[in-house]
């Protein structure tokens, strides 16, 4: 296998060699680029932009579009294969800072000089995506569409608190994750950085609060973490529900969840990981769909 992944090396820093000097060349010239893209948000809009032609590789969290399942994959963000990157003999690869790895994978790569980009923008608020969109879309020469995407993003964002505003009540929520790189089941506290931030922001957006006040995201080792905050809604990200077998039953089975208000009630919710765990181009639809079932 060692040798075998010499030889990939060899051949990709032959393959890559000509391209690896296009990041820090001004007319950011990407045809013919075969890049890996290792961060749901940026193929999120890069499909949005129609620059996926670009795109031979994608990470394992990237879900969306769906026709995104018909591209070669290179594994979970955190366990990524060098062997399956270099196969594709990428000319770049896309990523959030600092969100790759394990180390040794990221060590190969940067070995062959393949360039590993992330852009300045950060989704963590509407205007931080809307730059973020901007700068992909410049990237990638569709700054016309980019433009056109940010318009759409601020009109539905408009049209879905409106639509907010008809909802008196200010549900409590806690938010159920399934951390495929821990293998643990999470639960999403109030604010922080990361996917945490963006389900906090979203819930407020949708005319909710989190149920949980400590920040960031918990592992749910204890009966206590859910029971102490009584959530009126839980909300359970789509691949740790569909892990279950789509089960309630097996959802009420978690630490805490049984005796809590929402499943007394019947609140317990599917929601598709990709509309609630980061800003996007959809975010501004995505409200109203977090809040119609928060609220129901």
């Amino acid at each position: 296998m060692k040798a075998l992944l010499s030889i990939i090396l060899l051949l990709t820093a032959i393959v890559a060699g000509p391209g690896c000097g296009r990041f820090g060349n001004p007319s950011n010239d990407t045809t013919g680029d075969r890049v890996v893209v290792i961060s749901p948000i940026y193929n999120e809009i890069i499909w949005a932009l129609g620059a996926q032609d670009h795109v031979v590789g994608v990470d394992l969290s990237s879900t969306y579009p769906p026709e995104i399942k018909g591209v070669t994959t290179v594994g979970y963000h955190r366990a990524l294969s060098a062997e399956g990157i270099l196969s594709l003999h990428p000319t770049a690869i896309l990523t959030s800072e600092g969100n790759i790895g394990p180390p040794q994978v990221i060590e190969q790569i940067k070995g062959l000089n393949i360039p590993i980009q992330s852009f300045k923008a950060k989704n963590d608020s509407v205007d931080g995506t809307k730059a973020l969109i901007r700068e992909i879309a410049a990237f990638f020469h569709k700054e016309e569409k980019g433009e056109e995407l940010c318009r759409n993003l601020d009109s539905q964002l408009a049209a879905s608190l409106e639509k907010v505003k008809q909802y008196s009540d200010h549900p409590r929520v806690a938010v159920i994750h399934f951390g495929r790189a821990s293998n643990v089941y999470l639960v999403v506290g109030k604010g922080g950085g990361g996917d945490a931030g963006g389900v906090s922001k979203m819930i407020e957006l949708a005319g909710g609060e989190m149920a949980l006040e400590k920040s960031g995201m918990q592992r749910m080792e204890s009966p206590e973490i859910i029971a102490q905050a009584n959530p009126d809604v839980v909300l359970v990200t789509d691949y740790g529900f569909d892990r279950l077998g789509g089960s309630i039953d097996q959802i009420k089975a978690l630490p805490g969840v049984e005796t809590s208000n929402a499943a007394k009630n019947g609140r317990i919710y599917r929601v598709e990981e990709n509309q609630l765990n980061y800003f996007g181009p959809r975010s501004g639809e995505n409200v109203a769909k977090v809040a119609a079932l928060i609220h129901q």
